[in-house]
Parts: C-alpha cells; sequence; structure tokens
C-alpha cells in the first residue's frame, strides 16, 4: 500500500508534553465495529464498563531505562540511544553526529562511562561495546537519561518527573528504551475498579527499541522493514488467554507492543502459544488479526506503522474518520497524550 495513504495533519499544539494527572483522567475515544462512524467521547475511567465480565487485558511489563547518552569522541559531540541489547556489554544504538565516528573509536560519556564504537549497520545505526565490568545498567543509571521520543525531547528537556511520568505501574522487566504508553493512564484505582468488574488481567514482555519512532521512509508499505524487538509469554499465560477465548472472553490488548507480541505467538489455527525471541512482524491492512478481540491505545503518528496497524484493525476510512474527530475535539496526542478503545 502507499504509504502517504497513512498520512495526515496534525496541529502541533495537539501533541501532549506532560501526562494527564491523575493518570486515569486522560480522554478515552471509543470506536466499535470496523467501518463504524460513530464514536464515543469518555475517560480512561470509564474503561471497566466498556469491557465485559470474563474480558483480559494484556499489558507490556517492559521497564525504560535511561537509555540516552550525550558523549564525546575528542571534540566532537556524539549523541547515542541504546535500541537493542545484543549480550552483557553490547547494544544497538542509534547514533547522532555519526558521520564523525568511525569504526573502533572511543566515545566517553559522562560519569567515566565510555564505549567503543564496534561495528556500524546497513541502517546506520551502531553496536557500543562498554567498557569495564561494572553491568552496563549500572553505567546507564549513572550517565543516561530517560529517552523521551523527539516530538517531545525536541520541544523541553528531559527533568526528574519523566522517571516516574515515562513508566507504567507494571514495569518490572529492565530492557526498553521507550514506554508501552498505552499503560501510562492506568492507577491502582482503575485496576480495582477492573476487579470488581470482572476484567481479567495479564502481563507479557515486549522491550520496546527506539525503532518504533522511526518514520516510514518508503513509498509503499512492501518496501519497509521493521527493527526487530525482543520479547516473552510463557506457557502458562499463553494457555490462561486460549482458555478466555473459549470460554468467549475477549483478548484486549493495552498497546500495540502487546498487540504485536501476542500476534507473533499465534498460529494460523488461532492458538496462541510460548514465545521467547525477536519479532518484527508489521501489520498492515489486509493482516488477519488471530490472537486479540480489541486495542486500547494512544494516538499515533501520521506515516507510522502504529498507524498503519490501528488501520489494519479498524480500517483505514475509520480510523481517518476518528483521528479528525479527535484532532477537532482537542484529543492530546502521542505517548502522553489520550487513549483510545478500538472494538472491532
Amino acid at each position: 500500500m502507499r504509504v502517504d495513504l497513512f498520512d495526515f495533519e496534525l496541529p502541533p499544539e495537539r501533541i501532549a508534553l506532560r501526562p494527564a494527572r491523575p493518570r486515569d483522567s486522560a480522554r478515552m475515544l471509543v470506536a466499535q465495529g470496523k467501518g463504524n462512524p460513530a464514536f464515543a467521547d469518555l475517560t480512561v475511567r470509564d474503561l471497566p464498563a466498556q469491557l465485559r465480565r470474563g474480558d483480559v487485558l494484556v499489558f507490556n511489563d517492559t521497564k525504560v531505562i535511561p537509555a540516552q547518552l550525550e558523549g564525546r569522541r575528542g571534540e566532537a559531540r556524539i549523541g547515542a540511544t541504546l535500541h537493542k541489547r545484543i549480550d552483557l556489554r553490547r547494544w544497538q544504538a542509534f547514533v547522532r553526529n555519526a558521520k564523525r565516528l568511525r569504526e573502533g573509536d572511543l566515545i566517553q560519556f559522562p560519569q567515566d562511562v565510555a564505549a567503543i564504537a564496534e561495528a556500524r549497520h546497513p541502517d546506520g545505526s551502531w553496536t557500543l561495546a562498554f567498557t569495564g565490568e561494572e553491568p552496563v545498567e549500572i553505567l546507564l543509571e549513572r550517565a543516561g537519561t530517560m529517552p523521551l521520543p523527539p516530538y517531545i525531547a525536541g520541544k523541553r528537556p528531559t527533568d526528574a518527573s519523566d522517571r516516574s511520568d515515562y513508566q507504567t505501574i507494571f514495569a518490572r522487566e529492565e530492557g526498553a528504551v521507550a514506554a508501552p504508553t498505552a499503560a501510562l493512564h492506568f492507577t491502582p484505582d482503575l485496576l480495582a475498579a477492573l476487579d470488581a468488574a470482572g476484567i481479567d488481567r495479564e502481563t507479557l514482555t515486549l522491550h520496546v527499541g527506539a525503532g518504533t519512532f522511526l518514520p516510514v521512509k518508503a513509498d509503499d508499505t512492501q518496501e519497509h522493514r521493521m527493527h526487530a524487538e525482543w520479547g516473552r509469554i510463557d506457557s502458562a499465560m499463553a494457555d490462561r488467554l486460549n482458555r478466555v477465548r473459549a470460554n468467549g472472553g475477549r483478548v484486549i490488548a493495552v498497546g500495540t507492543t502487546s498487540l504485536r507480541l501476542l500476534e507473533s505467538a499465534t498460529g494460523e489455527d488461532g492458538v496462541i502459544r510460548a514465545f521467547a525471541g525477536d519479532t518484527d512482524i508489521f501489520i498492515t491492512p489486509g493482516y488477519r488479526f488471530r490472537a486479540i478481540d480489541g486495542l486500547m491505545t494512544n494516538f499515533h503518528l501520521p506515516r507510522s506503522t502504529l498507524f498503519m496497524l490501528v488501520s489494519a484493525l479498524m480500517g483505514l476510512e475509520t480510523m481517518q474518520a476518528a483521528y479528525t474527530h479527535a484532532i477537532a475535539e482537542g484529543y492530546r496526542f502521542y505517548s502522553y497524550g489520550d487513549a483510545s478503545l478500538l472494538l472491532p
């Protein structure tokens, strides 16, 4: 499909620079039925009433690490955003001012943290090998900052509040460089309300990479290649989800990261299975969903793989209408923005 079909105009003032407070006070646009142009304007606190007893929400428990680093190679300033772990000391990273970098160069970061630019990849990213013996996670806590998306970081500096604002209440498994932002809306009070309504919940792990923010530069979706991300679903959870669907309940993914891993773990027979490894699944209109019955997600960038994904779920015309409605009604967009509940 042509990538320009997924373009739209977003006024800059619609980009949220801070999350709603409290988190579950964010607005939520509800779309039900593929091809249905009618939308409901609610808040995230209304979520329990929009679901049915026996449904299950699937969250991503990945934890964002302070993966943004600013350093120097000699006199040259070098910025690095780690996006995928290779092994204990090596990470793949997107590098700013990479033209000043050569293989074997040493990059000095603050707090005596250093890494060797080991190899350049075809996509322009680099393998960085951190020196010393301390765990890389400790080095990042010393020298790194939270890797806010470029559409926020370009408008204000990262500060201390982002350390908590950019983590979900489910965050446990360290390794993400971007938050699974749909789950940022959840609070203990909202979880208690979901429990009272008989809505179950499960967690999986997908370590979100910085590639999620990269624009699609190709003119046709067939020419785009996704960056791989590592994820895991255990067999016990897969069995529980299969039982939910067998009993008539719905599997609702909270966030596109949860959705992508669930779909990666599900066969053509519709059975969800244990999964551990990389996924680079790219979902565009025409895809047949096998694992999920709905999605809660934020509002996404134009021409992005995530807007393509929601268009595959609900239909391109429906999502174009939903986004037009959201812009007109003053919804807040992107990572710190409002939510949508999509029930095809």
